[in-house]
């Protein structure tokens, strides 16, 4: 007990005396693209140097984390470069009085998490490297090896999904080695013969009455179906609407879904890592029925998007981001 009232005699003053942060312009603000994959690679490899754990566990999550503040408005975008979210009672204590606290004792007085990560004196939620500590000693705790990772990532979201998205989303980035994955890719061919329009929200009345969660692209049977992202086939298989079917997860934690194929390209498998332009498999009119119904309707792809917001995932129109898929690759195609 004496100890205790010694600890608070000490710490209840500087609650109050230490400045508060308040957010500014985004460090972000003035740079590249390029300049910004830098400065996060550089805060991850410091992290993996630290803790052992390889810099594409760190990429993973951090990808997942910006996905997630994307999807939901009660996360608000991240004002440096890392964008792992921590509440901030979370940080400096629930019954911590000054909730903007960067006093790495008094944090951990009221078993905050909060941690200083480049030895500035304060432990600051603000600040992107001890944001990054703090995530990844808590991480390490459990260990470096892949399993380890797994449990870790789980002992923090406690949602199978997560764990899931963030361990794909590190093969992603270990396999291409770089941060710039923003290339995409429009879904066919643009020397095949193809059409489409905006059929996301029609009405579909085949299984019951349900809404149209795609855009249907009409194109002759065997047409190639490419993947429009670099990601991880999460799923691959029969469907009894969309009929032989393949999903693959992004960065972003968007699902791509693709239906009606006629086959899958050979050797696609789930799991398999994939960058914009890969043969996935063909067109054709799969769906409706049991395994290996087809011929129900005209062949087609249908493409479709859906984001998890680490709770749920729910589908959004993709026509606009295949329009803008569309020109970007024949603009490539016109420069060479």
């Amino acid at each position: 007990m004496k100890k205790y009232v010694l600890q608070m005699i000490f710490l209840f003053p500087l609650l109050f005396i230490l400045p508060i942060h308040s957010y500014g312009e985004s460090v972000k603000a003035d740079l590249t693209s390029e300049e910004i994959f830098a400065e996060r690679m550089a805060l991850y490899l410091k992290t993996e140097a630290h803790t052992q754990i390889p810099w594409y566990y760190f990429a993973a999550v951090d990808s997942y984390e910006r996905g997630l503040r994307q999807a939901r408005k009660d996360r608000p975008e991240e004002e440096g470069f890392i964008a792992i979210y921590i509440p901030k009672e979370k940080w400096v204590g629930e019954y911590n009085p000054n909730q903007d606290d960067t006093n790495a004792l008094s944090i951990s007085f009221f078993e905050g998490v909060g941690l200083d990560g480049n030895g500035d004196g304060k432990a600051d939620l603000n600040d992107d490297e001890d944001l990054l500590y703090t995530f990844a000693e808590g991480l390490a705790k459990f260990g470096q090896s892949d399993d380890d990772i797994r449990i870790g990532l789980w002992d923090y979201y406690k949602r199978d999904k997560a764990v899931e998205l963030i361990c794909g989303h590190a093969k992603v980035y270990k396999k291409f080695n770089t941060l710039d994955l923003r290339e995409k890719s429009f879904p066919m061919p643009l020397h095949f013969n193809y059409s489409y329009r905006s059929t996301f929200g029609d009405a579909r009345g085949w299984g019951g009455r349900r809404i149209h969660e795609g855009t249907d692209i009409f194109a002759n049977h065997g047409t190639p179906v490419k993947s429009t992202t670099y990601g991880i086939v999460e799923l691959k298989g029969w469907n009894k609407f969309g009929g032989w079917r393949i999903g693959i997860r992004d960065k972003d934690n968007v699902y791509h879904y693709y239906a009606h194929l006629s086959s899958f390209e050979k050797g696609i498998e789930r799991g398999d890592i994939v960058e914009p332009g890969t043969v996935i498999g063909y067109v054709g009119s799969t769906g409706y029925g049991k395994p290996g119904t087809s011929g129900k309707f005209p062949p087609h792809l249908h493409y479709g998007v859906y984001r998890d917001n680490g709770i749920i995932e729910w589908s959004f129109d993709p026509f606009p981001k295949l329009r803008q898929w569309e020109r970007e690759d024949r603009k490539k195609k016109r420069n060479g």
